[in-house]
């Protein structure tokens, strides 16, 4: 979940809404690599999930990160809520997911460097207290009242917003961890472009990275329980977006969308102030119930577009959103993929040339069989896993065509970061598919193993 933004005065026209999205354009030098993953933290010695605070906890895992590795904390109230160094951010989602928002990069080698160092350092400071961390979509075993609530006051808000527009929100803000990546455009029809590849194929990432099959100590029929989560969550903030395909998409397209989904909240003075379910056309009218006759600023804009959640989803530049948690060396695997798609224009043309044709229905039945059945699943007569092959060959291509070596020079390009991918087509076995097997086989049925064997 994002930290609240700053830096933008009034909106005194409807066009700074776009004009703001716009101004993330980029020439294809300028263009970086954000990664975010979150993970779970427990306590070794009963497996429960972290509270805030206490000896064994995420005050406990911020406090110790901030003193021996040097990070500038972050507090609402007077409460730490996370730590910010050298243009990346730690931050906490509602059920305490430790969250790391990378700094802007030029290269996936830069990118999993920034990965090791940061879960050596959690690694590290977690020994000392008694905790581990996890990497999965869905939190295997522990129920909802088991899960805290982060003391920050936009999750207090959602929270209970939450349990009126869907079925599975609360399970998405305290139960789910997935790994994304920023991507930037050049132009607002490189935008466009980018965004209809990222949704149509964002179900191929949710298949090849499906890493959630239990969930409260059982199996619970999906390959990703967090991408099930997704579709049930608030139909008014989520899903696959249409008119992203349609005639006329733009960042002004974007803006209306964006509109039209309810308020959250409004930060004002250090404080999370109730809008739930309020109109932001309102606000920028002076309307807004929650507080009349203020003017929306541009920071409230900001913060408005952070709290919609498509599969993929844009704001100065667009974001990744379909994959779930996972093991190490995936954390590198998942921003390679995309970038290997998105940042070669032969590999974006060829992507775009996969899914050009698939009207709504097919990419939404892609997106609910990703789900369920991950890499075995079929629409259409045809097969998921025939489908991410071709895919996962484009962005290698795209990966080659970069040509960007790292390891001074000793790595010609950054293709070995989908070595696990690779791995995952030529065996046809998703993350999920491996935890299975072990659940059913030399686990005889004992979720716990699931932590001495798969924690960071």
């Amino acid at each position: 979940m994002s930290i609240p933004q700053s830096g933008g005065g009034p909106i005194e026209h409807h066009d700074q809404l776009a004009e703001m999205l716009q101004s993330g354009c980029k020439p294809k030098s300028d263009w970086r690599i954000g990664t975010e993953h979150e993970k779970f933290g427990y306590i070794k010695s009963s497996h429960l999930p972290l509270p805030y605070d206490g000896p064994c906890s995420i005050k406990a895992m911020l406090d110790g990160m901030r003193d021996r590795f040097g990070w500038t904390e972050v507090q609402e109230g007077d409460k730490i809520i996370g730590l910010t160094k050298d243009g990346a951010n730690v931050s906490l989602e509602p059920g305490g997911q430790f969250e790391l928002s990378g700094a802007p990069l030029e290269t996936i080698h830069q990118t999993c460097d920034e990965v090791n160092v940061h879960l050596l350092e959690v690694k590290e400071i977690a020994e000392k207290i008694g905790a581990g961390f996890i990497g999965l979509g869905a939190a295997p075993e522990w129920t909802h009242e088991q899960m805290p609530l982060m003391p920050k006051g936009r999750y207090k808000l959602m929270d209970s917003y939450m349990q009126k527009v869907g079925t599975h929100g609360t399970q998405m803000m305290r139960r789910t961890c997935t790994v994304q990546v920023n991507l930037d455009f050049a132009s607002e029809a490189d935008m466009v472009k980018k965004f209809r590849v990222a949704l149509a194929l964002q179900p191929v990432a949710t298949a090849l990275f499906a890493n959630s099959p239990f969930f409260e100590g059982k199996v619970n029929g999906h390959q990703s329980w967090r991408a099930r989560v997704w579709r049930d969550l608030d139909g008014a903030r989520t899903g696959m977006l249409p008119f992203v395909f349609e005639d006329g998409m733009g960042f002004e397209r974007y803006v209306q969308y964006a509109l039209d989904v309810p308020m959250y909240f409004v930060y004002r003075d250090g404080k999370y102030i109730d809008a739930l379910g309020m109109s932001f056309r309102d606000f920028i009218k002076g309307e807004l119930p929650a507080l009349p006759g203020e003017i929306a600023t541009l920071s409230d804009w900001a913060d408005h577009l952070t709290t919609i959640f498509p599969e993929a989803r844009i704001k100065k530049y667009m974001e990744m959103r379909g994959a779930d948690g996972g093991p190490w060396r995936r954390l590198c695997a998942l921003p390679a993929f995309w970038v290997g798609l998105m940042y070669d224009q032969g590999a974006l043309d060829a992507a775009w040339d996969i899914c050009k044709d698939w009207d709504a229905e097919t990419r939404e039945n892609w997106r609910v069989m990703a789900s369920v059945g991950g890499l075995h699943s079929e629409v259409g007569g045809r097969n998921m896993r025939d489908l991410a092959a071709e895919v996962l060959e484009i962005s290698t291509a795209g990966l080659k065509a970069r040509a960007l070596p790292g390891a001074n020079g000793l790595v010609p390009d950054e293709t070995h970061f989908l070595n696990a991918l690779q791995e995952t087509i030529a065996d046809g076995r998703s993350p999920s598919d491996e935890l299975l097997a072990k659940f059913h086989g030399e686990w005889n049925g004992d979720i716990a193993r699931i932590y001495d064997e798969y924690s960071y």
